[in-house]
């Protein structure tokens, strides 16, 4: 797979990720994905696939998650990676986070190759040799600046209700109308910690 040797970099466990206030991941989009190209890498996906224990659990719900990634070229999934991460990401409760235009005027660089979308941080690799551009590092900057200005705000808030209606029918349980309440008054809460970090 021509990657690169181990480096001294500590490598997380599922269990790790409980201990985080929120969880940045950076991937490729390539190695063995079904599609090859505008997947998570399968390396991610296997990480994703050991966490049923912290699903169950719902041990990561309300933690705000965000991604950056890393394309072949311009075609190469820089806006399908994303999406198809948020998926996965989603069924923990995890609360996707993007960068959104938060970036300014770099987000409409048009005169230069310049990797990234509203959704994170993104550099194109071509053929290995290419390097980040000043701009693409100072997006990376600003995501990692972003993202733990407001994982600091949402610190410690619960997550998550539905109901499933069948034929509409059904109606919803007491539970579950606790529920709706407490996810409505956590969501009132994330919005006030929020205020004014934009």
């Amino acid at each position: 797979m021509e990657a690169p040797p181990k480096s001294d970099v500590p490598i997380i466990t599922p269990t790790d990720v409980t201990e985080a206030d929120g969880l940045l991941f950076g991937f490729p989009t390539r190695f063995g994905s079904t599609k090859r190209f505008g997947m998570m890498t399968s390396q991610f996906k296997s990480f994703l696939n050991a966490t049923g224990g912290l699903w169950r659990t719902q041990a990561l719900a309300g933690k705000p998650v965000g991604i950056f990634y890393s394309t072949g070229s311009q075609g190469g999934g820089q806006e399908t990676t994303p999406l198809t991460s948020i998926i996965q990401l989603g069924h923990h409760g995890l609360i996707f986070l993007p960068i959104d235009y938060t970036f300014g005027d770099g987000m409409f660089e048009t005169e230069n190759v310049k990797g990234g979308s509203l959704y994170g941080a993104e550099t194109y690799v071509g053929d290995g040799s290419r390097q980040l551009t000043e701009l693409e590092l100072a997006q990376a900057f600003h995501q990692g600046k972003y993202f733990a200005g407001i994982a600091n705000k949402l610190k410690g808030t619960p997550y998550g209700a539905r109901t499933y209606a069948g034929d509409g029918s059904r109606q919803p349980t007491e539970l579950k109308l606790a529920q709706a309440f407490h996810q409505g008054k956590y969501f009132a809460g994330i919005a006030n910690k929020h205020k004014g970090s934009q």
